[in-house]
């Protein structure tokens, strides 16, 4: 289920056209890093890595949206970053990945 959600979220960045294709091979590539992240957590806890899979495809939605909603995209966001809360020791490749994920989709938001 993780994967299928990561895979949705690489097609809707690969299909959408208000990403340059330099933030596009980011995202896809901070994607990638993501979904070993999640992988690696779902051993130990699926319900959590899953709700980061979740926050990670709605924050894509409204991030690629063509009409951005700026407080839509923010909110999205802080959602995602507040999921991963918590596992800065015990998984701090998840949380950098998160963490720039975020920082990308924000840029994409302005």
């Amino acid at each position: 289920m993780i994967r299928d959600t990561i895979g949705r979220i690489e097609q809707q960045i690969r299909d959408s056209e208000s990403i340059t294709p330099q933030r596009r091979e980011e995202l896809l590539v901070l994607l990638a890093s993501l979904k070993s992240e999640v992988a690696s957590l779902a051993e130990a806890d699926r319900e959590q890595a899953q709700s980061i899979a979740g926050f990670t495809a709605v924050s894509a939605h409204e991030a690629t949206r063509d009409e951005k909603n700026p407080e839509l995209v923010q909110l999205s966001i802080t959602g995602l970053s507040r999921s991963v809360e918590g596992f800065e020791k015990t998984h701090p490749k998840l949380v950098q990945a998160v963490n720039s994920i975020c920082t990308t989709l924000s840029n994409l938001g302005i």
